[in-house]
């Protein structure tokens, strides 16, 4: 049996108990057990409430003890969470008879008193031991946090972070949890003085098994599995006068980050929420104005360190719209046969050999609203801060404008899409008289055909492997936009395999 990973640590105060808690709830996700174990007024429920709060974004969320009730749950916006407590436990059978095991899947667990019911508690899980410290002060705890079974990898982890946040001297910082992404990624904004900056938490690991001529998913589609490619794009793009974080301090073996904090400024407002139309121009003219660059495809990262911006080619493409048959089709009860797969190859290599011509820049890949800050203290296209580029690459300059007008989290209208599409056109002619808009519109279609297809299948992945259903709403946006591609006249031969194998999403 493998060892469980541990460390200690004192606490001298419920201040210290809820950096404590933040910072595992950084690290956990769906399926996790955390067991509180101590006393009574060893500070369970502290740790509990901290922890809870943290994930609801709310330091005021009213958080009761379960003492009576056994158990509470929470829909929390990273997912759902079951607070249990146990002292009233007499006999772990009662367990089963109340529903309580086995434990709901998709939910975090959070088990005070789990010494009632030892039997119970899972092989994978983690310990935190809570005891009273008077020789530190009244409200001093020492906490003793164990990682059993699987769960080991984030105990190391979380000790691996907080000795990141000591060295970088934010150990003290006020923790306030961010929106994070469909990534393994994981953000917190930390206060230190009042001014905040971002700890991005950015595990090393690919993306699947070697499932992909012997490479993992994000391998074989060039996806980000380290924080190098997020250091070099970060100064690629600051050096030429864009707006990307700067990096503060970092951890490039742990994957730890404390980088600028741009703040909150949206380009949505409303509700619901709708597009800020003055800033996606803005955002428009900033990839018009990039596009217009001779960008490298080797950039710095640190001392002796470089990185390649890979190329994002037929292969990675064409891995990518295969998750639509990996995931999507399956859910809609479709059958792979042999000639629809082979239907759907020639299709979208007739379409990756159009795209040959296509002229070739950095693609940032997921340049839309949840990945972009108004900075209006800012002039120009400095004003779009851009947060998320780690999965750069080089291809066709279409696509991360696909990205923006067909954004994947807001309704854009068509006729918003088409007069940015045409001020993107002027702004290129005007730079390059010999700029083809007829090409390039084309090339957009494509790249719009690629990318909707795939966010189909990633959905459905995301819903089906990684238990995310939020976003499988979606899907009929990616649907809608799928659909206006098609309409482009080169894209027959797919708009004819789509229309005879792909349900739309329901």
């Amino acid at each position: 049996m493998t060892e469980p990973s541990a460390f200690s640590i004192a606490l001298a105060n419920e201040a210290a108990t809820a950096q404590l808690m933040a910072d595992l709830g950084l690290l956990i996700g769906p399926g996790d057990v955390i067991a509180l174990a101590g006393d009574l007024g060893a500070g369970k429920t502290a740790a509990a409430r901290a922890l809870i709060r943290f994930l609801a974004g709310d330091e005021g969320l009213e958080v009761p003890s379960p003492t009576f009730t056994l158990a509470q749950s929470y829909d929390l916006p990273p997912f759902p969470l079951l607070h249990t407590d146990l002292y009233r436990v007499d006999d772990p059978n009662e367990l089963e008879e109340l529903g309580l095991v086995p434990f709901p899947d998709g939910t975090v667990v959070l088990i005070e008193w789990p010494e009632r019911a030892p039997s119970s508690m899972p092989a994978d899980r983690i310990e935190i031991a809570l005891s009273h410290r008077p020789s530190l002060g009244l409200s001093a705890r020492a906490a003793e946090i164990r990682g059993y079974g699987q769960s080991a990898a984030k105990v190391d982890r979380l000790i691996a972070m907080r000795r990141f946040l000591t060295l970088s001297g934010f150990a003290d910082a006020r923790r306030e949890r961010m929106a994070g992404d469909a990534s393994s990624r994981s953000y917190s904004r930390l206060y230190k003085d009042d001014q905040p900056v971002v700890l991005m938490n950015s595990p090393r690991r690919p993306d699947g098994p070697p499932a992909y001529d012997g490479k993992s998913y994000s391998a074989a589609v060039h996806l980000a599995e380290d924080v190098r490619p997020f250091m070099a794009i970060a100064n690629g793009l600051r050096e030429r006068g864009y707006s990307a974080p700067a990096i503060h301090h970092a951890d490039i073996d742990d994957g730890f980050l404390i980088i600028e904090d741009f703040g909150r400024g949206s380009f949505v407002a409303g509700d619901p929420p709708s597009i800020v139309l003055d800033r996606y121009q803005a955002a428009v003219e900033m990839l018009a104005a990039l596009h217009q660059e001779q960008l490298p495809d080797v950039l710095p990262v640190a001392p002796h360190i470089k990185h390649r911006v890979p190329l994002f080619d037929n292969a990675a493409m064409m891995t990518e719209v295969g998750l639509v048959m990996e995931w999507y089709l399956p859910d809609k009860g479709v059958k792979i046969t042999s000639n629809l797969h082979a239907e759907f190859l020639l299709a979208w290599n007739e379409l990756f050999t159009k795209l040959a011509a296509a002229p070739r820049t950095w693609v940032l890949r997921d340049f839309h609203s949840p990945n972009l800050i108004w900075l209006d203290r800012r002039l120009d296209t400095a004003r779009v801060g851009v947060i998320d580029f780690q999965d750069a690459v080089i291809g066709p300059t279409a696509y991360d404008l696909v990205s923006l007008l067909q954004d994947a989290r807001i309704d854009v209208p068509e006729t918003v899409e088409i007069a940015m599409l045409t001020h993107y056109a002027k702004l290129q002619r005007e730079s390059d008289p010999s700029f083809n808009a007829a090409a390039f519109v084309e090339y957009y279609a494509i790249m719009s055909a690629q990318r909707n297809t795939r966010l189909l299948g990633t959905f459905a992945r995301l819903n089906r492997r990684d238990n995310k259903p939020q976003y499988l709403r979606h899907q009929p946006r990616a649907w809608a936009y799928l659909k206006r591609a098609l309409a482009h006249p080169s894209l027959i031969s797919l708009r004819e395999w789509c229309g005879a194998y792909v349900p739309p999403p329901a």
